[in-house]
């Protein structure tokens, strides 16, 4: 805690400073707030269309890719952005000219509330971007000054001024010096005239488009301007032209959409047409009807035809077995049971139940005559004949089945052949109405989407809305004058402190106890405090005087000895309160001034001494005493201890010293006085090098003004007051400047 303080001490110290620098600032940062141009922010808020808002058209530019639907926010603030929207922007307000009325430390853009119009023809290209001076004389005349050049021409207001750079025409605002009656309009003033390249610079300098938020679609169209009219007219024209734009876009790609699908659509009519002749063509070469139709009713006749062949085959091959069977078994006619299953003609059963009738005759007859009778062979006889009959019948039978078949197979074939070339038929067919079936697809697409862009051309609407137009700001943005105010306490403060650190590292003083002890060996024997009252200083020394005493630094006959490098740090004050101290306590005390350093009277002459206070003071500055020797000196000194009982010697200075080394290496206390305020670190170093060289007995620091912080003013007045430390008249003042 002891060590923050004293770290603290140099800044607390120099608290009014630091003060004084942060109202310096504070009033220098007041006025830069008052010459500098102040600029206004305006913003709109423009909220970009939906995916799912708007006419159908939405669908026709994203099927067609006219352009996307899709409100990409990054996409949507680049545009904003861009020279296109920009110089539709520029050419819609009133920004090529600006002009200035001219003050003595700024000038102050008029915009609107200029006296004066200006109207310029056929400029060349010096004149852009360079600064007219004009000086309006009174109502009718004014003198312009050219750039460049310099040169002065006076013209007349609302007449006609041909110069170098291009036409001018100058007039009065009427309107605005009948609304305001007390205007002032003789006065210097200034125009520029911007280039489209300088307008959009500068507007796409301080325009910022930012999202409200990465999902949603609301930008936020910012815009900073020294004119808080320019401000709001720039944001709200921006977001009316981005709509505008849109629209405009919109309506220009539904329109050629429009002539574009037209086209198409007669290309495709035309294409429709020559397919469906190029599908009769085919049918009517090829004889196609209906190829389904026909090929089915062909297939079911062969279908047919070959149902008729199988049952005309198991006929056939029926016919065939009863065939070898009978002729096989003819012998034995009789004896055989043919199977009659696939020969069902009438006839031949007949004839079957008539050799079965005369079978059975003979059979009967044969019960009562031989085989060889003539009734029995005549059976015989038909039986054999009615055999032949039915085996020629089969035969004759199966010859018919067998030109049946080979006629049904010819039939097939025939029937077969009208396949042949089908599939081509139907390839063909099918790339025909395939390629008819796309230009009818395509044609019903195009009128469709014809319909829509026909809506979307006759829509002029678009569904981007500006939520919050830009208003006319109140209150400048930049600069912010709290801000800027703390910002200059701030820096203020700061900077004294620095200031503050680096008086204070580069005085390096001793300022406090902890700086001798840290830096030295050498023992601090007494604090001395600033005191200002007379019983305050007493009362102290004579506390240091018996600490001294206790301490055993002071004996009866001592010689102490107080020293310092320069006298300002308070070596004559210290010994001689500390003198009275000791006369205070009875003793006999002679105080030697070696150096003349007290100057009681301008009388006081050297080996002369005065009685002050019950203090003997007597000086040493005669130039004999620099030729002492150190016994010579011893001796001196020896007689002066049997006529007192302590001996202090107020030393020279060690800077301009000649005997004080002397005096310090025979004196019993060697007592140094380094200042807080005004003695340098560096010499606790020296110091400590000339004990150890000169091997001084008993050395001891003293610290004046210890704890002692006085404020920088209060020194500074001091300072101005006096001059020098020891313009002084005698000891009284002496002491009255240790006591202020």
């Amino acid at each position: 805690m002891k060590e923050n303080l004293r770290l603290l001490k140099p800044y607390l110290r120099g608290l009014p400073l630091i003060i004084l620098a942060m109202i310096v600032s504070v009033f220098m940062a007041k006025i830069y707030l008052n010459y500098t141009t102040p600029m206004y922010e305006s913003t709109a808020k423009l909220k970009l269309a939906e995916l799912d808002e708007g006419v159908p058209s939405v669908n026709l530019f994203k099927e067609l890719e006219v352009f996307s639907s899709a409100n990409k926010i990054a996409a949507e603030i680049e545009v904003l952005k861009s020279q296109v929207l920009l110089n539709k922007v520029i050419d819609d307000l009133d920004f090529n000219v600006e002009i200035f009325r001219v003050g003595k430390i700024k000038s102050v853009e008029l915009y609107k509330n200029s006296p004066f119009t200006i109207k310029y023809f056929n400029l060349s290209e010096e004149a852009y971007d360079k600064r007219f001076d004009i000086q309006i004389l009174n109502k009718q005349f004014y003198e312009l000054t050219l750039p460049i050049t310099k040169q002065k021409i006076r013209g007349e207001l609302g007449d006609i001024l041909n110069t170098e750079f291009g036409t001018f025409v100058i007039s009065l605002n009427e309107y605005l010096i009948e609304t305001n009656p007390g205007l002032h309009i003789m006065d210097h003033y200034k125009f520029e005239i911007f280039s489209p390249q300088k307008i959009f610079k500068n507007i796409n300098k301080n325009l910022t488009v930012t999202p409200v938020d990465k999902d949603v679609p609301i930008l936020r169209i910012t815009y900073k301007n020294s004119n808080p009219e320019k401000a709001s007219e720039i944001v709200n024209k921006i977001a009316q032209e981005y709509i505008a734009d849109y629209i405009e876009t919109k309506y220009k790609a539904a329109h050629m959409t429009v002539e574009f699908l037209n086209k198409q659509i007669d290309n495709t009519i035309n294409k429709i047409a020559n397919s469906e002749n190029d599908i009769q063509s085919y049918r009517d070469k090829r004889r196609i009807t209906n190829i389904i139709q026909e090929t089915e009713t062909d297939l079911r006749k062969v279908s047919e035809l070959k149902i008729q062949q199988t049952n005309l085959n198991m006929s056939l091959q029926a016919i065939r077995d009863l065939e070898k069977y009978v002729k096989e078994g003819k012998n034995r006619f009789l004896d055989l049971a043919p199977n009659f299953e696939a020969f069902t003609d009438l006839l031949s059963t007949e004839i079957i139940k008539k050799i079965k009738d005369l079978q059975a005759e003979k059979k009967d007859l044969l019960l009562v005559f031989t085989p060889n009778d003539e009734r029995v062979k005549v059976i015989d006889y038909k039986i054999d004949d009615l055999s032949r009959y039915l085996l020629e019948s089969i035969s004759n039978t199966r010859k018919n089945l067998e030109t049946k078949n080979r006629n049904l197979r010819s039939d097939i074939s025939e029937a077969e052949k009208v396949f042949i070339g089908v599939p081509e038929k139907e390839r063909v067919l099918n790339d025909l109405n395939r390629e008819f079936n796309i230009y009818q697809q395509t044609y019903n697409f195009l009128n469709e989407k014809k319909i829509e862009a026909e809506i979307a051309a006759a829509a002029k609407m678009a569904f981007h809305k500006i939520i919050s137009p830009g208003e006319i700001p109140l209150e400048p943005v930049s600069p912010n004058r709290t801000i800027i105010i703390i910002i200059g306490a701030i820096l203020g403060m700061f900077g004294a402190i620095l200031f503050i650190f680096i008086v204070h590292q580069v005085k390096a003083k001793v300022n406090d106890v902890f700086t001798i002890e840290s830096n030295s060996t050498i023992p601090i024997a007494l604090l001395t405090p600033k005191l200002k009252r007379g019983d305050e200083k007493m009362k102290h020394f004579l506390k240091e005087a018996l600490q001294l005493e206790i301490k055993g630094l002071v004996k009866d006959k001592s010689i102490l000895c107080f020293s310092a490098y320069r006298l300002v740090a308070g070596v004559g004050y210290n010994a001689f309160y500390l003198a009275k101290a000791f006369a205070a306590q009875n003793r006999k005390v002679l105080l030697l001034d070696v150096a003349n350093q007290l100057e009681l009277f301008n009388s006081y002459q050297d080996e002369q001494s005065i009685i002050y206070e019950d203090i003997e003071v007597k000086t040493l500055t005669s130039s004999k005493y620099n030729t002492y020797t150190k016994s010579k000196m011893i001796t001196l000194l020896d007689e002066f201890k049997e006529q007192f009982d302590l001996i202090i010697i107020l030393n020279e200075t060690l800077d301009t010293e000649t005997k004080a080394k002397l005096l310090m290496s025979i004196s019993d206390v060697n007592l140094l006085v380094l200042d807080a305020r005004l003695t340098p670190k560096r010499r606790i170093f020296e110091t400590e090098l000339l004990k150890e060289e000169f091997a001084f007995p008993s050395m001891y620091f003293i610290l004046n003004r210890y704890d002692y912080n006085p404020s920088l003013l209060k020194e500074l007045n001091v300072y101005t007051k006096e001059k020098s430390f020891f313009k002084l008249i005698g000891l009284n003042k002496l002491l009255k400047r240790y006591d202020n």
